[in-house]
């Protein structure tokens, strides 16, 4: 086979993007050169590597595989050349970081306190529902992901990066939150309003109320911590929420922590990646800074 650097990044744009006109923007190419060139990289390869249904572009298996090898060698590439800048005492470089979406509410002041130091130094930053983060972290498409729970089927490089406490919240003016060592049963008549299934702070709420053998009356299952906080200052039930989601304080915008036996549930911010992958000079350095940064 005779595929060129270039050509896989294009390939790798278009697997990115879904689309022949996005991978020519990507490289700064015009829409036929990039057509061309993608035709030159399946007749290399002998097989179809995408079909166009609906005018949206879908990977074959040979497809899906050259992706992915595409990104190991890009992946590689870019921490060969860091390497080499860390050798000449350069800080350039890129770092690529996949996070929930609760920890929007911490993660973008480590990133700036790093950038400061390293001002060369480019930040892609993804957030994202916790399965967003998983098919990331499944397709290696970033150098570190940070989540409350992370997969057990895959063979990761785990590090605890700071408690991640779940805590049930209720109006400012609810009788609950006056009220003190609630236990969990006599929230039994209450709605609640949680997290999708499928999230980090959900998970780890199921998997407490299985224990205690407790069936929550769900009224709302919702994407997004702000959608959870706003319909518990609306009144329509209480929550179940990382503290984190009220940057830390007991009360936020209409809402205050209620003190409900076994609450806060136990949860950590793990920060994670492939145990085969060796990370590069900037993603090391940026995972040193989270832990000095939090640990000081």
């Amino acid at each position: 086979m005779n595929v060129t650097f270039r050509q896989l990044r294009l390939f790798l744009a278009l697997a990115d993007t879904g689309s022949v006109s996005g991978a020519a923007r990507a490289l700064h190419v015009t829409q036929p050169t990039a057509s061309m060139q993608l035709k030159e990289i399946a007749l290399s390869v002998g097989l179809p590597l995408y079909d166009v249904i609906g005018k949206k572009i879908y990977l074959t298996e040979v497809g899906q595989e050259l992706a992915a090898t595409a990104r190991t060698l890009m992946l590689s590439w870019e921490a060969f050349e860091q390497s080499v800048d860390a050798i000449q005492g350069l800080s350039r470089g890129k770092l690529r970081i996949a996070v929930v979406s609760t920890a929007k509410y911490f993660m973008p002041r480590l990133i700036g306190s790093f950038c400061q130091k390293h001002a060369a130094i480019d930040v892609s930053l993804e957030i994202l529902n916790r399965d967003g983060v998983v098919h990331r972290l499944r397709e290696r498409c970033d150098d570190l992901y940070i989540m409350s729970q992370p997969p057990h089927d895959m063979d990761l490089v785990d590090d605890i990066l700071m408690p991640n406490p779940i805590v049930v919240i209720a109006p400012l003016a609810h009788p609950l939150t006056k009220q003190r060592d609630i236990r969990l049963k006599d929230l039994a008549s209450y709605r609640f309003i949680l997290r999708e299934t499928g999230s980090g702070t959900r998970m780890v709420a199921d998997q407490y109320f299985r224990q205690r053998k407790f069936s929550p009356d769900v009224r709302l299952e919702l994407g997004s911590n702000e959608a959870v906080k706003e319909s518990v200052a609306g009144g329509l039930g209480i929550g179940v929420i990382s503290r984190h989601a009220l940057h830390g304080m007991n009360k936020e915008h209409g809402v205050k922590v209620v003190a409900v036996d076994g609450f806060p549930l136990p949860s950590a911010w793990h920060v994670v990646h492939h145990a085969g992958q060796k990370l590069s000079p900037v993603a090391s350095a940026f995972k040193r800074h989270l832990h000095q940064s939090i640990g000081s």
